[in-house]
């Protein structure tokens, strides 16, 4: 008989603490606070959601910083936009930040973002190209010399030591798949490692929240492909990993139960509901960001201190891949019902 899964310990109801004021931070956050009113309205994101097509759903955008040239009204153009705007908001955040350490530690996602790709390109002996982000702690321009002469020890020892693991990951089989596993295990290790340096209530809270959904992703993922892997779930959540591994060897329906004593028993029980009648993690995907909003959102109670900043760059460039997820399925004439699935 399968060993019933016991309780998870958790000291919150649905979201975990956000930590303390800190009145270094009085002037940044009630800037962020104002910053935040300039947001786009889930009213407007509705809106485009339900036009016609991409020229009316970004003639919705001609009152904000999204808005495209009259002369240039194609989704090319719109492209460079949100990405300029991405770019402004976390050069924004940087400034804000007093504590530069947490502006390292948000930009080493951008490494690690990078190094996949170039890990994948050079173990595939495919070009290493150009496009990657300029918004890390390591310059991209540097790649082909770090690649070419094989010196890791250019790299920060957070990037040296995510490419020495993924390259032994990928050799034992050769299995692509097992770069990005090992750069994403590193990447968790590294944001709850600094976290913990740093002190910061709030900081491992969101780290681990995003293990925990990354898990739930992983699980679904699993089950759907049938896949016989249980190595890839990530340590360090909220959440044992035998309970996800308990859900790879039950079904859909039982899901929601198992984790219903866990602040994730909505977000897994209507994502493996849809996954089940639709074959379809759009609103799996959808659950996972609202939940985690939700927490992002909960900083609304600190009145001063980096959390309120933090909260408000993850949700900003939330935002933007939301416009850019309507933009780009209006103009692949994705069916309205997709498009408002994927946005709760």
């Amino acid at each position: 008989m399968t060993k019933v899964i016991e309780q998870a310990i958790l000291d919150f109801y649905t979201y975990p603490p956000v930590g303390a004021d800190d009145w270094r931070y009085t002037f940044e956050t009630a800037q962020v606070r104002a910053l935040e009113m300039q947001m786009l309205s889930p009213a407007t994101l509705l809106d485009m959601a339900n036009a016609e097509n991409f020229a009316q759903a970004a003639d919705l955008l001609s009152a904000t910083e999204y808005a495209l040239p009259q002369t240039s009204r194609n989704f090319a153009e719109m492209e460079n936009i949100l990405l300029a705007r991405r770019s402004a908001v976390r050069e924004l955040f940087a400034e804000m930040i007093i504590d530069k350490p947490i502006v390292e530690l948000f930009k080493a996602r951008n490494d690690f973002a990078n190094l996949r790709l170039a890990v994948r390109r050079t173990l595939t002996e495919k070009p290493l190209g150009t496009d990657y982000s300029d918004d890390g702690n390591f310059p991209p321009e540097q790649f082909e010399q770090v690649f070419a002469e094989e010196d890791y020890e250019l790299f920060p020892d957070y990037m040296a030591e995510a490419v020495g693991q993924a390259v032994l990951a990928y050799y034992q089989n050769k299995d692509i798949r097992r770069i990005d596993y090992a750069i994403d295990r590193l990447q968790a290790e590294y944001n709850l490692k600094i976290a913990r340096r740093l002190k910061s209530i709030f900081l491992l809270g969101l780290f681990r929240i995003q293990l925990d959904l990354t898990n739930i992703r992983t699980m679904l993922r699993l089950k759907f492909t049938e896949s016989e892997q249980r190595n890839v779930l990530l340590e360090g959540g909220f959440i044992e990993l035998e309970r996800f591994r308990h859900g790879l060897d039950i079904g859909y329906e039982t899901l929601g139960p198992l984790f219903f004593v866990t602040p994730y028993h909505r977000v897994v029980e209507t994502g493996a509901n849809y996954l089940m009648s639709d074959k379809s993690f759009l609103r799996a995907e959808q659950q996972c960001a609202e939940f985690l909003t939700g927490f992002l959102k909960s900083t609304i109670q600190i009145t001063a201190g980096p959390q309120p900043i933090i909260a408000y760059l993850l949700m900003k460039e939330n935002e933007i891949r939301t416009v850019r997820l309507i933009l780009t399925a209006k103009k692949n004439n994705l069916a309205t019902q997709l498009i408002l699935d994927r946005m709760g």
